[in-house]
């Protein structure tokens, strides 16, 4: 009822604007204005007024009728500092329109793809051993995507969580599987099979692109004759080269093994004594070979030994990516033939040494 009595009065005031001379309508629509913001500021104790819309509409039409001049003498609600926040209110409006989630958003980095990212952690489930580097040259020469090994652990780091139980090594299926069945560098190695029988091997690579020329497999002990004919075996079909390193194994100071290379016009450069970093690559072979294969691998004679180093020689040969050779296998390093790139989202896995090792190839 008080609100209605106030509302009787107000427009009482407006009739009388209505019709008196100018001077006196302003004075009466100061009054108007002062009374109804007054009648405002009564109806509650809090700090900002209780303004409805009624309210709101009144005081907007009365104000077009006050002295410009007079206006801010008049308004005792609205102050200064009202009207900076209904500035900032109207500026963080304005910015959340222009770059909200409708709109389209500005050009730039988008980060990695969807595809990419499956890629990626695809080839971290199914090859649990290889690392950011492996896995970023892996990308870029299956894709040619470029792409940073510090990206790679980034993504591995969101969005690949290790399954529950997954072992270290092969699988039992995998396990069962291999239980079923111009300068060169030489160096032996020794290993055990299921029987506990040892057997020495021989290998042979190829300096420069890093590639294993072949294996030769001896049981139980080596001597002058046995070395030759590793070195023969391993070196099948292909032509001898110019020079062979060797360290100064006993093994290689056999007259034997001196006449073999003789006879093949090859010429023997030793290593420095005691220092196998003299001699890098063909050492740091041998610990790959182990670490990747042998240590996950069983077999049982030189036979089965023979079969499952040739599988990995053609893994190693072409599929396995190098750091040394900028990324590339190295049956493809130093060649001009372009390796055919694999589509992000569509493309096949091929299988190595029974599943041991699986790496993405075109579809």
């Amino acid at each position: 009822m008080k609100a209605i009595s106030t509302l009787l009065v107000q427009l009482t005031f407006l009739v009388f604007r209505i019709l008196s001379p100018g001077g006196i309508k302003s004075v009466i629509a100061e009054n108007i204005l002062l009374r109804h913001q007054l009648t405002v500021l009564n109806r509650s104790r809090k700090r900002a007024p209780n303004l409805r819309s009624s309210d709101r509409v009144f005081l907007g039409s009365m104000s077009q009728l006050v002295n410009p001049h007079r206006l801010k003498s008049v308004a005792i609600i609205v102050q200064p500092a009202t009207l900076l926040k209904f500035h900032r209110a109207l500026v963080k409006r304005k910015y959340q329109r222009l770059f909200s989630a409708k709109r389209p958003k500005k050009p730039g980095p988008k980060g990695p793809s969807k595809e990419l990212i499956d890629a990626i952690v695809a080839i971290k489930q199914r090859n649990p051993r290889f690392g950011c580097p492996r896995i970023a040259e892996i990308i870029s020469l299956t894709f040619g995507i470029p792409i940073n090994k510090d990206a790679v652990r980034r993504i591995l780091a969101l969005h690949y969580k290790p399954q529950p139980g997954q072992p270290a090594g092969p699988s039992w299926l995998t396990f069962i599987g291999h239980c079923r069945d111009s300068l060169w560098s030489v160096d032996l190695f020794r290993c055990e099979s299921l029987t506990l029988n040892s057997y020495w091997v021989l290998v042979v690579m190829d300096q420069f692109s890093r590639t294993i020329v072949g294996f030769g497999v001896q049981p139980g002990n080596v001597d002058g004759i046995a070395l030759c004919r590793m070195f023969n075996q391993a070196s099948s079909g292909k032509d001898p080269p110019h020079h062979l390193s060797s360290d100064n194994d006993p093994l290689f100071r056999f007259h034997r093994w001196q006449a073999n290379l003789r006879v093949l016009d090859v010429e023997e450069v030793k290593t420095v004594p005691f220092t196998p970093i003299s001699h890098p690559y063909v050492e740091r072979l041998i610990g790959t070979i182990r670490r990747e294969y042998l240590d996950h691998v069983p077999f049982w004679n030189s036979l089965d030994l023979e079969r499952k180093l040739n599988a990995f020689k053609n893994y190693y040969n072409s599929y396995r990516n190098h750091s040394s050779l900028e990324g590339t296998p190295p049956s493809d390093y130093g060649s001009t033939n372009d390796r055919l790139l694999a589509d992000i989202s569509y493309f096949s896995w091929k299988s190595h040494c029974n599943r041991l090792f699986q790496t993405p190839i075109p579809a």
